[in-house]
């Protein structure tokens, strides 16, 4: 046990942000597993929807890193796309093969570039009085 009234506190302060981690990572490990049951039913969307929502909130509140967040999120949306194919592609596939392929050109599209604004000049600080 520590001595020294800082080191007590800090004691009080990270037993707080553990509990309050733990939440967080409860929460997250929920939404990814019912992310997981929910593939391929009805419910996908909004089962996806809650888990990036709760990886977001992890990272904001760092109990996951910025990019370990940003793969989740990818991974989820890979697999929330997947599995919508499998679902839903199986039918329009024949179809599309039935049809001979033609491709046609697509227009050229031109894109304008944004207009910096100018920066402006840096205040000038008053130097401070000497006494």
């Amino acid at each position: 046990m520590p001595i020294i009234k800082s080191a007590k506190k800090r004691v009080k302060v990270a037993s707080k942000a553990a509990v309050r981690n733990s939440k967080t990572k409860r929460s997250l490990k929920g939404a990814l597993k019912a992310f997981g049951k929910a593939l391929g039913g009805k419910s996908a969307a909004k089962a996806h929807s809650k888990a990036q929502s709760e990886v977001d909130k992890a990272a904001k509140k760092g109990v996951m890193h910025k990019n370990k967040a940003a793969r989740k999120k990818s991974q989820l949306a890979r697999a929330a796309k997947s599995a919508a194919g499998v679902t839903k592609t199986a039918a329009p596939k024949a179809k599309a093969a039935a049809k001979p392929a033609v491709k046609k050109a697509a227009p050229k599209k031109t894109v304008a570039k944004k207009a910096t604004p100018a920066k402006k000049p840096a205040a000038k600080k008053t130097a401070a009085k000497k006494k």
